[in-house]
């Protein structure tokens, strides 16, 4: 009968950050796969554990694949670990999972510590869900790319960055994504985190300790922001705000209202689209 493999979150700071099942399952397991065995090595050392460890990081992964499914399937079982966290959140490991999957070996979760839930829910930026985005390119073109297809996102949006990109990533930000909030973790459940929420520009102008992994969660955009005034043009409001008052019999102020929920604007942007009417009439005659 197969092995089990366990994809186990180990702390992505404090030590104590760890579950009883996960302490369990990594002294029971017959070797530990983990993304860098010396991290590795100083948590089991912590908790008295001596199950031996072999490495799988994005450079071996496909060669190291092979041999542990073949473990696998004989029966023994293994952990999977990444340096922090939760294994392959922009980790290693999705090949070896994906082929376990192929071959009708049992993967179980053990779940825990990670870096993109604790920033989320300390940030205070709440919305119908969220998108976590990894690590942006490295590269200035890709990177404006990528973050410009994130500013249409209407949900908060998590993502990791380096220490020494943070600075040209928060200027794509700002260019890009404008002004927004940002919370930004750092060294998050360490002895010296760091997590503040601050416009992007206040970022930039008084910019975090470049040392240790970021992990910012940016602001939901505004769905009003980038929404016309009206969803007609200003002329065709008027002519329903004439049809409204003169042929319905409705007083002003209820017309307004009428034609905000009808557009799914603001009373307002209705008011002031009929005064541009009104001017541009106006000018013309």
């Amino acid at each position: 009968m197969p092995g089990t493999l366990y994809v186990v979150a180990t702390p992505i700071g404090n030590l104590e950050d760890v579950t009883l099942r996960a302490l369990r399952v990594l002294r029971e397991v017959a070797v530990v796969a983990a993304e860098d065995t010396r991290r590795t090595a100083r948590l089991l050392q912590h908790y008295s554990i001596s199950t031996p460890t072999t490495s799988l990081h994005e450079h071996n992964e496909q060669a190291r694949t092979p041999g542990l499914i073949e473990r696998l399937r004989a029966g023994e079982s293994i952990a999977l670990v990444s340096d922090a966290g939760t294994p392959v959140i922009s980790d290693p490991g999705t090949r070896l999972i994906a082929e376990a999957h192929k071959q009708s070996i049992r993967v179980e979760p053990i779940p825990g510590p990670s870096a993109v839930m604790a920033a989320l829910s300390a940030s205070g930026i709440g919305g119908d869900g969220f998108v976590f985005a990894g690590f942006p390119p490295s590269r200035s073109k890709a990177r404006k790319l990528w973050l410009g297809a994130l500013g249409k996102e209407t949900r908060p949006v998590v993502l990791f960055e380096a220490p020494h990109r943070i600075l040209d990533t928060l200027a794509d930000l700002a260019a890009i994504l404008g002004d927004r909030k940002v919370a930004i973790g750092r060294e998050i459940t360490k002895k010296h985190e760091t997590l503040a929420v601050r416009p992007i520009n206040e970022w930039i102008a008084a910019p975090p300790v470049d040392r240790g992994e970021f992990t910012l969660v940016i602001e939901v955009q505004d769905p009003e922001a980038d929404k016309p005034i009206v969803t007609r043009l200003d002329s065709d409001i008027a002519a329903e705000f004439v049809q409204l008052t003169e042929t319905g019999g409705l007083e002003r102020r209820v017309a307004i209202r009428e034609l905000a929920s009808r557009h799914g604007s603001s009373n307002r942007d209705v008011f002031n689209a009929l005064e541009r009417h009104k001017k541009l009439v106006n000018s013309q005659n």
